[in-house]
């Protein structure tokens, strides 16, 4: 199931409740349970799916992991857009567009 809305800074998500998940190691894997399908994610995406259990803006997920990892600031959005987009696209994530107004 692709999800139609684009992700920025400003949208907020959420992780689906149509999978459960297991942190092993330090990683996580993740169970698509509508199709049965298991997902894997490193240390990193691990702790971006933590901070995903609960609704949260894009934008405070990226000032999270600049704060706890020596990444460059470009390169951390990038690859956190990347992962988000990729999640939603399997169905893994909720994703809410930026209020206007």
């Amino acid at each position: 199931m692709a999800n139609a809305t684009a992700i920025d800074l400003n949208s907020t998500v959420v992780a689906s409740k149509q999978q459960t998940s297991s942190e092993i190691s330090g990683e996580v894997v993740i169970l698509d349970l509508q199709r049965g399908v298991y997902h894997g994610l490193n240390q990193t995406g691990a702790r971006i799916w933590q901070m995903i259990q609960k609704s949260c803006k894009v934008a405070s997920i990226r000032d999270t992991l600049l704060r706890e990892y020596h990444v460059d600031a470009l390169q951390c959005e990038q690859h956190l857009l990347a992962l988000l987009e990729e999640l939603a696209s399997k169905g893994l994530l909720e994703v809410r567009p930026a209020a206007v107004g």
